[in-house]
């Protein structure tokens, strides 16, 4: 009995495909992102538009799927915390193997019945191409580690900070500049 909801947006059935090695199938479609498609700093929300472009091949292990996802990403510079928001697209090909397949790879991804879950190979091909680091410009300066001042604006912008160690010698100096 399988445990997919065929209704699922990310849910195929490949029934029409049959086991025939060599039949193909291709597939547009629209689906919703799932949750948890990024990190703290960069992310797909949730509910988003995913545009799909899959082609379905029958082989002799199981069903090959191969395609292209698109989506929309919103995030955050990770240095000076200015709103990013792009465009991606992302290739993908898995292998989704048939259930009575002798030779099956415990780690392997797995038809269940006439139905594949995409979602999980779909979190792997975006979340990896998301940047752990994101950036608004490759010379972005960041932010003030003292006042939180954006040196992207203010490049001049300095404090002068003496080392608390040196702070004896500068009482000695500040004493015999007013003597």
């Amino acid at each position: 009995m399988s445990t997919l909801d065929p209704r699922s947006a990310l849910v195929l059935d490949v029934h029409e495909l049959g086991r025939k090695a060599g039949a193909m199938l291709n597939k547009s479609f629209t689906a919703p992102a799932p949750a948890d498609l990024g990190s703290e700093v960069i992310e797909i929300a949730e509910g988003s538009e995913l545009e799909l472009e899959v082609r379905l091949e029958s082989v002799v292990e199981g069903v090959l799927a191969t395609g292209t996802v698109a989506a929309y990403a919103t995030g955050e510079c990770s240095r000076c915390l200015t709103a990013l928001n792009w465009d991606l697209e992302v290739d993908f090909q898995e292998l989704f193997e048939y259930e009575d397949n002798e030779d099956l790879d415990e780690d392997a991804f797995k038809l269940e019945g006439d139905l594949m879950d995409l979602e999980p190979v779909l979190r792997d091909s975006l979340v990896l191409s998301l940047p752990l680091a994101p950036l608004c410009d490759d010379e972005c300066r960041g932010l003030c580690n003292q006042c939180g001042t954006d040196l992207n604006e203010n490049p001049e912008h300095q404090h002068d900070v003496v080392d608390a160690r040196w702070q004896a010698l500068s009482a000695l100096v500040d004493d015999k500049k007013e003597g």
